[in-house]
């Protein structure tokens, strides 16, 4: 197997592994447990692993390069959970394929950012795919069928994809452009138990899972979406690049909508599944439009 049939498979995986968000949370959510509490355990389970995965690989030296550095990854670490907390919280207001369904505008966001903010040129393209991807949204949120879809619901998952862009831009600025894939992860996990923790110790509220099914799934929780996710993005991106890599990501709410049906009975109508075609569709052109324009390039 070459070194790009390695890279596609990685990137498929990841994709994958980051669809079983649903499918691991409303369990815990089905024993009680609220969004900060399986986030928090999610984290918990992940940290452990990847400080071991970086003392393996790193040795004794350090964890960032200056104070500047360590901040800026903390602060990363801080708009990835904000993802997190948005996009679990929007489970509780709607179907978990039209979740991830919607969730995959970032890479729209990331463009937009991109043109606003840094001077990179939309392109006629770009504005058709966003029309068009605005359509599908709409059209995912037709509910007529047996689906449940609310405003709340809509809104929580575009402030996560929202968070999730930001993050992309942020990590290609310097100085945090500079750390290496592992002590990044380590950055981002460290930031959700922190932040997570804070939150649960000042609200008095902390929710265990109450049986070895409900255990099994924080652990998928940490290793899954978490830890496998992470590593099989950066690994893919060494392979075969950003840009190719983000067009897998078409894979994630594919995965969502699947067992969301098999697992949860969830249904989509004909007219939702034409909007999650034409999202995905759009997103991906806007990815492959232009490799060297794209938003998911380093930002000197």
């Amino acid at each position: 197997m070459n070194s790009k049939i390695k890279g596609y498979a990685l990137g498929v995986l990841a994709s994958v592994a980051y669809g079983t968000n649903p499918a691991l949370a409303l369990p815990l959510y089905n024993e009680g447990l609220d969004v900060m509490s399986v986030l928090l355990l999610r984290y918990m389970m992940a940290l452990p692993v990847v400080l071991l995965l970086w003392r393996l690989t790193h040795g004794r030296s350090r964890l960032a390069e200056s104070p500047r550095q360590a901040a800026g990854a903390f602060v990363l670490g801080i708009l990835m959970v904000l993802s997190s907390i948005t996009l679990f919280a929007s489970y509780l207001y709607m179907d978990v394929g039209v979740a991830s369904s919607l969730l995959f505008v970032y890479p729209l966001l990331v463009a937009i950012i991109m043109a606003m903010f840094f001077g990179e040129q939309l392109g006629i393209i770009t504005v058709v795919c966003l029309v068009g991807a605005c359509c599908g949204v709409a059209m995912l949120c037709e509910t007529s069928g047996s689906s449940v879809v609310t405003a709340t619901g809509i809104l929580l998952v575009i402030l996560s994809a929202l968070s999730y862009a930001l993050y992309l831009v942020g990590v290609r600025l310097k100085p945090v452009v500079s750390l290496d894939s592992i002590s990044l992860t380590v950055w981002v996990v460290s930031a959700g138990v922190v932040v997570l923790a804070v939150w649960c110790a000042v609200n008095g509220r902390l929710i265990l899972p109450k049986s070895l099914l409900g255990w099994m799934c924080a652990f998928g929780l940490g290793l899954l979406p978490t830890l496998i996710s992470l590593l099989c993005t950066n690994a893919a991106i060494d392979k075969i690049g950003s840009t190719a890599t983000a067009s897998l990501g078409a894979f994630e709410p594919v995965t969502a909508v699947f067992l969301g049906a098999v697992l949860f009975d969830e249904r989509m109508s004909l007219m939702q599944y034409t909007g999650l075609v034409i999202v995905i569709v759009c997103v991906t052109m806007v990815i492959m439009r232009n490799r060297k324009r794209v938003g998911l390039q380093t930002v000197q």
